[in-house]
């Protein structure tokens, strides 16, 4: 889907328009609570199609293609104008600023949806997708909940019912892959954050609705393993082996034959990591504030206990110096004792 300038967006705008292809093609009306479904096959194949393409003309001949593939009928062109119009008036008459927006132009070459400020649930789920692997390494538990979020808002498979042409059946794909890669990136944060005994079941759902996808499996044979259950989880191998074998002709690929060795031998860094230390905030300085001096009751006895001081340190000085006097007669006397060969010491 194209959310570029001209496309749909992810952030909440003043009309309340949200268009939706997690799911059967709808337009839902945050205001109200309502939301604009096309009745037919062909209403709601054109109107994902030109979601799908939000901001692009798309040609007659290609949205013609899109809704009768290579056998469209002699009327195929007004046909066409008529579900058009059909749709035009469908969005103008239950958007909430229908009229006074225009959701379906039309060009010489052909027509385009004019989203304007509406907004687009699989740009939301784009979006929350990316931010969720970003923070997998650093906040697996915060990953995780961006994660499931992006799951969330599917509400079914991708252009549900839409998915009679090439452009809204492309899309379906490339937006399931993504769905699957994002629920594989959610198991990974769960396994980082030690919910293993969480998920068993679910990897176990996984693998057997999507027996071709390795990184499930190995999301699997992790999760058991640090559940205790080492041989199940090498039996998971094996059977992803066989299956791969037996559907594509191929070994497993080297991420989940390292996976079963790693288990074999009990690896070290297969268990649980530990979670990243958050350094704690520093205390606030504390400004150093000097101590006042304390007053004296008696400043008269202040000064005698400091002369008395000074008196004692003077004591002091002259014992030294009558120390250091004698410390230096006796090393002179040393100094003269002759010694063989008549030289002095």
């Amino acid at each position: 889907m194209d959310f570029g300038a001209h496309g749909v967006r992810d952030v909440p705008d003043d009309t309340g328009v949200d268009f939706r292809i997690l799911g059967p093609v709808e337009v839902f009306d945050r205001r109200t609570g309502a939301c604009i479904v096309p009745s037919g096959s062909k209403q709601r194949a054109l109107l994902g199609a030109l979601v799908v393409r939000a901001g692009h003309v798309l040609s007659a001949e290609r949205l013609i293609h899109e809704l009768w593939g290579d056998r469209p009928p002699v009327s195929a062109a007004n046909a066409l104008q008529a579900h058009v119009a059909r749709l035009r008036r469908l969005l103008q008459g239950g958007a909430p600023d229908g009229g006074g927006h225009e959701w379906i132009a039309t060009r010489s070459m052909g027509y385009l949806l004019s989203p304007g400020r509406a907004t687009a649930d699989a740009q939301r789920f784009h979006r929350l997708s990316a931010e969720g692997r970003a923070a997998l390494a650093s906040d697996p538990v915060h990953a995780a909940e961006l994660l499931r979020g992006a799951l969330a808002l599917w509400r079914g498979p991708a252009l549900e019912g839409s998915t009679q042409g090439p452009i809204c059946t492309v899309e379906a794909d490339r937006l399931e892959e993504l769905r699957l890669t994002t629920l594989e990136t959610l198991h990974d944060a769960n396994l980082r954050s030690g919910r293993h005994a969480e998920i068993t079941r679910d990897l176990e759902r996984l693998t057997a609705s999507h027996p071709m996808r390795e990184r499930l499996y190995d999301l699997h044979m992790l999760a058991l393993y640090r559940c205790g259950r080492q041989t199940e989880a090498l039996g998971v191998y094996e059977r992803a082996r066989r299956r791969l074998v037996d559907e594509l002709g191929v070994e497993p690929g080297p991420a989940l034959r390292e996976r079963m060795e790693a288990i074999l031998h009990h690896a070290p860094s297969l268990a649980v990591p530990r979670p990243p230390v958050v350094p704690l905030p520093l205390a606030p300085a504390v400004p150093f504030t000097p101590l006042a001096p304390a007053a004296s009751p008696d400043p008269h006895a202040d000064l005698l206990e400091l002369g008395r001081e000074i008196a004692r340190l003077g004591d002091r000085i002259e014992s030294l110096s009558r120390e250091q006097e004698e410390l230096i007669r006796r090393f002179n006397l040393l100094a003269a004792v002759p010694v063989p060969g008549g030289q002095l010491v």
